[in-house]
């Protein structure tokens, strides 16, 4: 599955938390009290009481092992007049010993009969109880089971099609007559199958499914295999039959109902692609087609195993709680995920659904032929994913030169996560379906991507794609475990995997590596002494005493992009010895920010680099890395922000895209502090002065042979002048726009965004009134996300309440809402609204989301921007009173960002000020 939640700055991701355990701060205080701590001491003690206190899980119990499925027989008749369905279904299973008691899954589901069939013998059910917190029904028989495989049960039971965006659930649609319609659309990851039908919702329980659905004829009906027979029912009801599917978790299974078009194609090796679209667009599929139909024959190659299914549908779905998800055979997609329009898409987006067909392309092989065996491991298909669509969207579009792109949107933001206390280690116990949840994020994601990105380049793609073969070809239709991916990589490449990589994965957290020179006597060689520590966000020290086995690479003025050593730092501090390097070269460690650390230079040797930065015979991600660790170390009080920002002067004269991001991405960081401050004014002159290079060389108007990267990054240089509110470019975009209103001059779809947070920044209600019709009349998901996402740019207050308001309204999707209240968040002003109109919507919205990663990036994007301890007390003390599961991670990393901001202004502002004032 791949989330869509976005950073200011960064790439998707969304937050999560632990089940929420209360405390009492009294008897803490009393209990402290007696040690004398002093305040400063009893803060973070007590912080860190509550931190432990709050990840406690749950007591919770996995399915018992007595019985295990093999084999479901799923009949289900879904109503989408009164949003329900009925089903019936035979579950064969293999009993393991004796037991009169069946425990199972089941959420929201009424089962009306129970019986056991054995050759014959049909044994009722004694009885049925739920229990609803841990979402399992208990079912009682007479007398024993046999054991053996024999038996099936016989289930008759009825549920909901709800509009909660998970397990069987409605998505509406305008139809061709303009009447209101809904489809019908599972999303069962993580645990949401037993929504759907009782059943063993664990990954480790795979079957096979044969699935039938009575449906109206009119209807698209598709589902993980090809229908294989179709049976009328009546003059507008048919019962479909679909092939058997591959053994597979019920995670993984899948139905849409609805009205929809498509195109097809196939593979080169045969298999049947086809990209279902709304009515009306299917040749907004093309783009996801010819990337499809390319990728499945790559990864045939680069796991040398095919792909196992004939068929895979790609279907574009209105209403989607996340990005896309895998299911084997039907991958489900929001709109906007899946669908190009040439005239209207931007390259940014277009390069996004690449990306996204790519990751859930790479699950058909890492998570749903070999499935983790709990959700400790998720990270072993999503962080694979989140590796493996780089490789295959480099593959066919090498223009955009993705690997470098690849560290400003995920390495990045999984740094900024992972340097948290409040973090969590990639392989993680859950249990409760609420825990689950709350791992669907950066760790999982892009930290577990970034190391396997770390690995493949410490063993080299030849033995990283053989040991990936090993472990797929050992585990096809079975589960795995972290320890079974290492054993393949280190059968294939003769190195110690396990022994390099399990710290990166059972560990909270990462390295920090201080690097100094010492004296050689040697002439032409140089020692360099690093020392290996845990990095925390707040520069706080790590009294775990942690330590990482840390591949470490080195590069030199000498060949910039040649790595000159190697070198694996297995203990707290080393010396490394350089030979044929000048005293007068530079040396950068870590070259392409491959590994998953930061790095602190000392002074003598960060200055040895800063030529090579304005010069930019450095590489760019060299760049771009170096600007990131040393913003990070800023806000961590190892080096004053003011050295960040004159650091910046030395980029006036950059180029290149990526790093660009990097740069926007440490202003807004300190955009955000200084939000409320008279300040402000000077640190966007600051940012336009910065830009304004940049800025001129490329202009509004898209050049003939420009490159992939410059499009992209024309877009965020007028946005972030936008943003910095650059007189001429707010003129150019009122000009555009009302060329563009006036329908003389459509804007370019990179440049809309910008131009539409320029002119509503500077307009009345009347320009937030022509925005809004301008979204009423559009149908292109992508196009209403832009508008949406520009509304909170207003400066009014009364509009900014508007803004919130409408959030709510039936004119904005639930999926859409989360966006609508995030973009107010992008001033100081809109975010006191936001987070006030949270509190004060709090029930409605916790009710509209009752958990997953909307509700998460929710709690984020209205919470985490505030920079003083008040707000921080704020934030707290509300959930104290209003417990959120699912969420309770996410609100302690907002609190502890809130508190690291506040106390990063305390300590930096003078010298901000200082600088900012120096440089007018």
């Amino acid at each position: 599955m791949l989330l869509t939640i976005r950073k200011t700055f960064g790439a998707y991701q969304t937050l999560s938390n632990l089940h929420r355990v209360k405390y009492c701060e009294t008897t803490v205080f009393a209990v402290f009290s007696l040690n004398q701590p002093t305040s400063r001491q009893f803060s973070d003690q007590l912080q860190n009481l509550k931190r432990n206190m709050a990840n406690e899980k749950k007591p919770f119990h996995r399915l018992p092992k007595n019985v295990k499925p093999y084999n479901y027989k799923i009949q289900l008749h879904p109503d989408l007049t009164s949003f329900t369905f009925t089903g019936k279904q035979d579950i064969f299973v293999e009993t393991l010993e004796p037991t009169d008691t069946v425990v199972l899954n089941s959420c929201e589901i009424a089962i009306n009969s129970v019986t056991y069939n054995d050759n014959g013998k049909v044994i009722q059910s004694q009885s049925i109880t739920t229990d609803d917190e841990n979402e399992v029904s208990t079912i009682v028989f007479p007398e024993k089971l046999p054991i053996g495989k024999s038996g099936f049960f016989h289930m008759e039971f009825q549920g909901i099609i709800n509009d909660k965006l998970k397990g069987l659930y409605r998505s509406k649609y305008t139809g061709a007559d303009g009447s209101t319609k809904y489809a019908a659309v599972t999303q069962f990851e993580a645990t949401d199958a037993r929504r759907c039908f009782p059943c063993w919702d664990e990954p480790v329980h795979k079957a096979t499914f044969d699935i039938s659905l009575t449906v109206p004829t009119d209807l698209v009906a598709l589902s993980n295999m090809p229908i294989i027979s179709t049976t009328p029912v009546s003059p507008k009801l048919h019962t479909l039959v679909y092939d058997t599917t591959p053994i597979m978790s019920t995670y993984l299974v899948a139905l849409v109902i609805g009205e929809f078009d498509y195109v097809e194609d196939k593979t080169s090796d045969g298999i049947l692609v086809r990209v279902y679209t709304p009515k009306g667009k299917q040749e907004q599929g093309r783009f996801a087609l010819l990337v499809a139909t390319k990728v499945l024959p790559y990864y045939k190659s680069y796991f040398n195993i095919a792909y196992p299914l004939p068929k895979i549908d790609l279907i574009a779905v209105a209403d989607f709680c996340s990005g896309a998800m895998e299911n084997w055979g039907l991958v489900t997609y929001r709109e906007t995920c899946l669908l190009v329009d040439p005239q209207h898409t931007s390259a940014i987006r277009k390069q996004w659904v690449a990306l996204v067909v790519g990751h859930e392309l790479a699950h058909q092989w890492f998570g749903n032929l070999v499935t983790m065996e709990w959700w400790t491991d998720l990270w072993l298909k999503e962080g694979y994913a989140s590796f493996v669509e780089f490789l295959c969207v480099d593959y066919l579009f090498p223009e955009y030169d993705i690997w470098t792109q690849f560290v400003t949107s995920t390495l990045i933001s999984a740094l900024e996560l992972d340097a948290l206390k409040n973090s969590h280690p990639i392989e993680v116990p859950v249990g409760h379906p609420s825990e689950i949840e709350e791992i669907f994020d950066d760790i999982s994601y892009s930290k577990g991507a970034s190391v396997i990105r770390m690995l493949h380049a410490y063993i080299g793609d030849d033995d990283f794609r053989k040991g990936m073969h090993l472990y797929l070809k050992k585990h096809s239709y079975n589960n795995a475990e972290t320890g079974d991916l290492w054993s393949a990589l280190e059968e294939a490449s003769k190195k110690p995997i396990g022994y390099v990589m399990s710290s990166w994965t059972k560990l909270q957290g990462f390295p920090l590596l201080k690097v100094s020179e010492k004296p050689s006597n040697k002439e032409n060689t140089r020692i360099l002494n690093f020392v290996q520590e845990r990095f925390l966000a707040d520069g706080s020290v790590d009294t775990t005493n942690n330590q990482w086995v840390i591949p470490i690479g080195v590069s030199c003025s000498s060949d910039p992009k040649k790595v000159i050593k190697n070198e694996i730092l297995k203990v707290k501090s080393n010396d490394i010895e350089f030979e044929n390097v000048p005293k007068n070269s530079w040396l950068k460690v870590n070259p392409g920010s491959v590994g998953f650390y930061r790095t602190l230079y000392s002074n003598e040797l960060l200055e040895q680099l800063m030529p090579a930065i304005r010069d930019q015979s450095l590489p760019p991600l060299d760049r771009l890395g170096l600007l990131d660790d040393l913003s990070a170390l800023s806000q961590a009080a190892l080096i004053s922000s003011s050295q960040v920002l004159k650091l910046m002067e030395a980029y006036k004269g950059e180029t290149n895209y990526t790093v660009w991001s990097s740069i926007v991405n440490s202003l807004g960081k300190i955009g955000i502090l200084l939000s409320h401050l008279e300040i402000h004014s000077q640190y966007k002159a600051f940012g336009r002065n910065l830009l304004k290079n940049i800025y001129n060389r490329l202009g509004w108007e898209k050049k003939s042979d420009e490159s992939h990267l410059d499009t992209l990054l024309r877009a965020l240089v007028i946005n972030r002048m936008v943003a910095f509110e650059d007189d001429a470019t707010i003129e150019e975009s009122k000009r555009r726009f009302a060329d563009h209103i006036a329908g003389k001059n459509l804007l370019s779809a990179d440049l809309r965004k910008a131009v539409y947070c320029a002119v509503l920044k500077v307009g009345d209600e009347s320009t937030f009134e022509t925005l809004l019709k301008l979204y009423r009349e559009n149908d292109l998901h992508e196009e209403k996300d832009r508008i949406l996402s520009s509304l909170g740019a207003t400066k009014d207050e009364a509009l900014l309440r508007r803004v919130l308001d409408f959030s709510m309204s039936d004119e904005v999707r639930s999926q859409d809402t989360v966006y609508v209240i995030a973009s107010a968040t992008m001033t100081y002003k809109g975010r006191i609204l936001a987070w006030q109109f949270f509190k004060d919507n709090y029930a409605k919205l916790t009710a509209r989301y009752t958990s997953g990663n909307l509700l998460t990036a929710l709690v984020k994007y209205t919470t985490e921007n505030f920079v003083t301890e008040e707000y921080a007390q704020d934030i707290e003390e509300f959930f104290a009173k209003h417990p959120t599961p699912g969420a309770q991670r996410n609100i302690q990393q907002s609190i502890e960002t809130v508190r690291l901001n506040a106390a990063w202004l305390k300590r930096d502002q003078q010298a901000i000020e200082k600088f900012l004032k120096s440089v007018q």
